[in-house]
């Protein structure tokens, strides 16, 4: 999986428009007239999405009540004042988003009692609650210069964090202007991408850290690399077998590659569709010192050839990604999830393994359920070996605040353990 969910809740983009097709978003420009100078720069934007029709000047003078009513109103706002006091800014605006209006609320509470709310509904208004207020949020803009620095007071240095997020900076793609949400998901994710992320399962520290990258999903949630600790392996994986390969289907950091590799498998090969998450991937297998276990390739769910064992972790909700960054959680029509399952069998050798991890979240959020999860391993040709399962750690499933707590509360990460069906 390739998004950086630890960030989602931090720096999700600006959903307002249907994403711009790749080769229109890489020359998308945003245009404003300052000081009665009419000025464009390139549009940055992890979606890519359309940039904002109207754009007008904010600095220390603008108030939250007004970048907050110009926001909504489609109006996005570029910044010439102190860095901090827009951060500042960025916070009221996002305590406003947040303050629901006595009368919303009363009437959301009638509503509510009169047709209670089921939980499919509960999520979706939730994903649209998250989409308005990223929306709102990402019209407070930034202008970069064309080699990522940032001119204005008590600036931190971004340039970094830019590079390791879009690439070196080409001074003929000219000035930039980037959402100050956007750009602080930036810097957070370079201060991951530093720090690392500390995985017990990989054995003992200091050797047992990732390091994600912006825009590849972080290993946060333990316990889906601990039931791939804890898995037995299939005998013709086993850790005598040095010659053995095993699939890391959707790799991401690779941290699943590289505790296949711990465990003795002799040869693991790791897909992804994102150059991003295969460039991670490969400096996370060698800081590890198992890049010579470990092959990386770019594809569309399998490479050639068959394996002993087949891991993925697919995203775990069948519902649309709003941006890049969400297609580690969400999953459309659960594309991945069937591409994985009806491939499986064909791509396992005899008496092999496949390893599905999954939530069943989805289930408890209503947009899935057991049964048609267990009728696409059967029309897959598969049949269930083994369930191990493990419970979440995170806070939210402790969170009797978050809209989805009832959900979250009885959720429970499984490991499938799936060989191809006699006469498969």
């Amino acid at each position: 999986m390739t998004a950086h969910t630890s960030h989602l809740a931090s720096h999700h983009p600006s959903p307002s428009d249907s994403p711009l097709p790749p080769d229109v978003a890489a020359h998308a420009q945003v245009h404003w007239i300052q000081h009665g100078v009419a000025h464009s720069a390139r549009w940055r934007c992890e979606r890519g999405s359309v940039p904002p029709q109207r754009v007008v000047m904010a600095d220390d003078t603008t108030t939250a009540d007004v970048a907050y009513r110009q926001a909504c109103a489609g109006t996005a706002m570029l910044w010439e004042g102190d860095f901090q006091n827009a951060r500042q800014l960025l916070q009221a605006m996002g305590r406003r988003c947040d303050a629901t209006p006595d009368r919303k609320r009363r009437k959301s509470a009638r509503q509510t009692a009169a047709v209670p709310t089921t939980m499919p509904q509960a999520f979706h208004r939730h994903r649209q609650a998250q989409a308005q207020r990223a929306r709102i949020l990402g019209m407070l803009l930034l202008p970069l210069a064309a080699d990522y620095s940032l001119a204005m007071r008590r600036a931190p240095d971004v340039q970094q964090a830019c590079t390791e997020a879009w690439g070196a900076a080409l001074a003929e793609d000219g000035s930039n202007v980037v959402s100050l949400r956007e750009l602080l998901g930036m810097t957070s994710a370079q201060e991951w991408r530093r720090v690392g992320v500390e995985v017990p399962a990989l054995g003992a520290a200091p050797g047992n850290r990732i390091y994600p990258h912006y825009g590849v999903f972080s290993p946060v949630r333990g316990e889906y690399i601990d039931l791939v600790a804890q898995a037995p392996l299939p005998p013709v994986a086993g850790n005598t077998h040095a010659a053995a390969v095993a699939f890391d289907i959707g790799t991401g950091s690779g941290v699943l590659a590289a505790m296949l590799a711990r465990r003795g498998v002799g040869q693991v090969v790791g897909t992804d569709q994102s150059p991003r998450a295969l460039h991670c991937a490969r400096l996370n297998v060698q800081q590890l010192g198992v890049g010579h276990a470990v092959t990386l390739v770019q594809a569309d769910l399998f490479p050639p050839g068959q394996a002993a064992l087949v891991v993925c972790n697919p995203p775990w909700l069948p519902a649309r990604a709003g941006s890049s960054i969400e297609q580690a959680v969400y999953d459309e029509d659960s594309r991945m999830l069937k591409g994985f399952l009806a491939g499986l069998a064909a791509h396992l050798l005899p008496q092999g393994e496949g390893w599905l991890i999954l939530s069943d979240l989805a289930e408890h959020l209503g947009l899935r359920t057991r049964s048609e999860l267990l009728a696409l391993v059967a029309d897959a040709g598969l049949t269930v070996l083994g369930r191990l399962d493990a419970r979440p750690r995170h806070g939210k499933a402790t969170n009797p605040d978050d809209p989805l707590h009832a959900a979250r509360a009885a959720e429970v990460t499984s490991l499938w353990r799936l060989g191809a069906a006699s006469g498969a």
